[in-house]
């Protein structure tokens, strides 16, 4: 069985994808801020899950080798927090192994 793997359309950076798809111009412009704020929000949280994981191994001296062991994850991992490289988690990896540290995450919706 062969696969088409063509690509037959690309979006340009910056573009309105919304747009392209042929969403009347008013409704792509209402969806993309939408969508930007969102990623915003979603990159936000996962900061801020990180930098309690970053306060957990300053507060406990943690090199971050023995950070990787307690979370069980591979060192470049917790490098990758530590740096916050947001768009390497999930926001699940990331309450896991504050789960793992005993910082259960709380989420509230107001």
């Amino acid at each position: 069985m062969n696969i088409n793997t063509e690509i037959r359309h690309t979006t340009k950076a910056g573009s309105n994808i919304f747009l392209e798809l042929g969403f009347p111009p008013e409704e792509a412009k209402r969806l993309q801020a939408e969508s930007k704020q969102q990623i915003n929000d979603t990159q936000l949280f996962k900061e801020q899950l990180m930098a309690e994981l970053a306060l957990w191994m300053e507060e406990n001296h943690l090199k971050q080798a023995e950070a990787a062991e307690i979370l069980i994850v591979p060192r470049p991992r917790v490098s990758d927090v530590v740096n916050k490289k947001t768009s390497k988690f999930t926001i699940d990896a990331l309450v896991g192994m504050l789960s793992r540290i005993g910082r259960p995450v709380t989420l509230s919706v107001s």
